[in-house]
Order: structure tokens, then sequence, then C-alpha cells
């Protein structure tokens, strides 16, 4: 097994860390580099030859040191704190050397422009600060023992300058940075905004297809009962179960139709209204097939679409759960509202059965955070002298809700044509 060496800080030294944002499978910036070596090259051919004669000629040493320079480049968006100090390094060496001035120092700055903005300020601060004062140290004091012979020096007012060149250079790389980071930072609160949405869309429509299913589902389960302990004694009656059994199945078939067709195509107007409370008295009927005496009291008040879907699936989910999990075989649905909320109160004197149809415990979940979305509460539990009570107190204007938060069940109606 080969032995690992780990540095007692943990970690690679800064000069030699990749850019954590770098996929190691990035490209190698070829291009720039080659336009960045050919202008390089280029320039200080034409300084040695028109406007620096006094300095030394470009020889094979000269060149090979502006291909060092040049093609350390390459690895500036992999180990950009290592070459802007590389880079660094071998411009000080070419200025030493005596050759002439020109676009050499070019490199330096875009290596300092890569490293700010991949974070590595602290070697790129170091780098170019190292840089210009082994540049002012040349041109004010060592040029004497510098080639090339005779060569004079600079005044202090020009290293200013130089200077000055430099903080611009690092400031606008810093700006760079900054800039990335602001963008880097409102991608992942968009990615997290997406997956919240996503999170959800996917809870709603789990909701919405438990809501749209579970009623149905019992009503089967119920008359599937009736109808087998009736067929040899009752046939009449085991036909009337079956009936309703074929009813019940042909309308949960056309409801997940329609969720399906809104998941196929989200951006389709709907195809038919929500359900609503307006369609209280067709829940009733269901629930007489299911052998439930429904009485309801009191009349809803105009209410938003979101807070009427929600109302009627909760009162549907109050019924199926009498359905499944009561003895008792009347129900009451009362409604009541002050002008800011509306009260549901769903009672059956019960006792408990006991018996699941076959539920998977989910509906009161549902029912609470239906409410909890439009800001109201759900009460449910054993009634003092008997049976069950379910209450929902729902703000008749509901708060604004999460985008998209009720397409889906403005778009799961009913549909006769499709019944």
């Amino acid at each position: 097994m080969q032995e690992q060496h780990v540095r007692p800080g943990g970690g690679p030294p800064w000069w030699r860390r990749a850019d954590p944002r770098q996929a190691p499978g990035a490209h190698w910036p070829w291009p720039s580099t080659v336009l960045l070596t050919a202008l390089v090259f280029a320039g200080s051919h034409f300084a040695a030859s028109h406007q620096q004669g006094h300095r030394e000629p470009l020889d094979a040493y000269g060149y090979a040191l502006l291909a060092v320079v040049c093609g350390l480049l390459l690895w500036r968006t992999r180990r950009p704190g290592f070459v802007v100090c590389a880079v660094a390094a071998a411009t000080l060496v070419y200025v030493a050397a005596g050759y002439p001035y020109g676009p050499v120092f070019l490199a330096g700055a875009v290596a300092c422009f890569s490293a700010v903005v991949a974070g590595r300020r602290r070697a790129a601060w170091t780098a170019v600060g190292l840089l210009w004062a082994g540049h002012a140290l040349i041109a004010l004091w060592l040029y004497r023992l510098l080639p090339p012979d005779g060569d004079t020096g600079s005044p202090w007012t020009q290293e200013l300058v130089v200077g000055t060149w430099v903080v611009a250079v690092v400031a606008v790389a810093e700006l760079a940075r900054v800039r990335r980071e602001q963008w880097a930072k409102e991608r992942a609160e968009r990615a997290q905004a997406a997956r919240r949405r996503a999170d959800a869309e996917r809870l709603r429509i789990a909701r919405e297809l438990h809501d749209v299913l579970a009623h149905s589902i019992s009503v089967i389960n119920v008359q599937a009962g009736v109808g087998l302990a009736l067929l040899d004694t009752d046939p009449e009656q085991a036909r009337t179960a079956l009936t309703t059994i074929k009813a019940a199945s042909k309308e949960a078939l056309g409801e997940v139709r329609q969720v399906l067709d809104t998941l196929r195509a989200p951006g389709d107007a709907p195809r038919a209204p929500a359900p609503g409370l307006g369609r209280l008295p067709e829940l009733v009927d269901q629930a007489a097939r299911a052998g439930l005496t429904v009485d309801v009291e009191g009349t809803p008040p105009p209410l938003p679409p979101g807070t009427d879907l929600a109302a009627f699936r909760i009162v549907q989910e109050a019924l199926t759960n009498v359905v499944r999990h009561s003895g008792s075989r009347r129900a009451r649905v009362r409604l009541g509202h002050d002008g800011a909320a509306l009260r549901l109160r769903v009672d059956d004197d019960g006792p408990a059965t006991g018996t699941d149809a076959g539920g998977s415990g989910n509906g009161l979940a549902g029912m609470r955070e239906r409410a909890a979305a439009l800001g109201g509460t759900i009460e449910a539990g054993p009634r003092p002298d008997g049976g069950w009570r379910v209450l929902a107190v729902l703000p008749v204007t509901a708060r604004d809700e999460p985008a998209g938060s009720t397409a889906l069940g403005d778009r799961v109606g009913t549909e006769e044509d499709d019944r």
C-alpha cells in the first residue's frame, strides 16, 4: 500500500491549491494563452528593435524567459496561486537580465487577475507586490550592478506611476472577484429556491392525489364488501353496490386523468374549475352511496379559489375518514363564518371501528398542510360525548401563497365529458 504524506496543518500549501470552483475536466485556456504569447513576443521584439536599443538585445535566453512567462498562464485556472508567483519570479528575472521592457508585464497582470478571481488573493497580492518592489529596487539602486552597461536609473515618480497601475490592476481583479461571488451566490439561491419549489410541488401533488383517490377508493372498498356479503342472499342489493363501485371508479379515473394531464402540460389553461364547496351536494351524494347520511348546516361565503379548494378537500377527507374508521352511518357538516374566517366542523357519533380500508394515515397530515398553507388551523380528535370531530378555521381572505401553489388544484376539477 502506498503511504500518503499529509501536512500537519491539513491540506496542501496555498501555492499548490487548485481553484475549487474549477472543474477537474475543465479545458485548458489555449486560445487566450497563444494570443497573449504572440502579443508578448511581437511587442518585446518591436521594443528591442525600435524603442529600447540601449537594453540588452533579445537572445535565445530572453525568448526562453518570455516563453516561460507566457507558458505558465496555461495553468492559471488550475493552479492560480502557483502561476502568479512563478510568473512574477520569471518576469523579475527577465527585467534583471536587462532585456527590453514591453508587454511582458501583461502576463503578470493576467496571472494576477486570474488568481484574485479564483480566490487566491494572498498569493496575488504577495506576488504582484514583490514584483513591483523588485522592479523598483532594480530601477533605483541595482541598475549599476546589472546589465546593460551604462544604464540609468528611474526616478521615484515613475515607480509611483507603475505602482498606481499595479493597484489599478488588482482593484479591477478584486471587483471581478466580488461580482463573480455575487453571481455564484445568486445562482445558489436560485437553485435552492428551485429545490424548495420542487419539494413543495411534489408534496402538493402527493396530497392532491391522496385527496382525489381516498374518497372514491373508500366508497369502492365499502361497496365491494357489501356486494360480497349480499351476492348470494340479495342479488339486487349486490347489483346496486356494483353500480356504485362502477360510478365511483369512473369518477376516480376521471380525476386522476386530469391530474396526469396537468402534469404533462403544466402550461395549459385549466380544463374545468377547481372543486369547491359548491360541489358539497355532490359530495353528500357520494357519501350516501357509501351508506353514510350527511346533514349539512349553513352556507359558505364567497371564497378565494385556493381557500374554496382547501375547504372542499378537508370536508371530503373528513367524510372519507368517517366511512373508513367510524361505526356511525351519520355525519354532520356545519359551515359558519364571521366575515374574517370560515369555520368547518364535521362530526360523527362513532364508535371507531379500527379499520382503515387500506388507508395510509396521510389524511389528517394533508388537511393540516392545506390549512397551514392558507394561514388557518385544523383540530381533530375525539369528542367528550363520543365520536370524532374535525374543526377547521380558514381565513376568508387567504394570505399570499407560493407561486404555483394552487396551479395543480385549479386544474383538478370535474369535467362531465370525461365521466
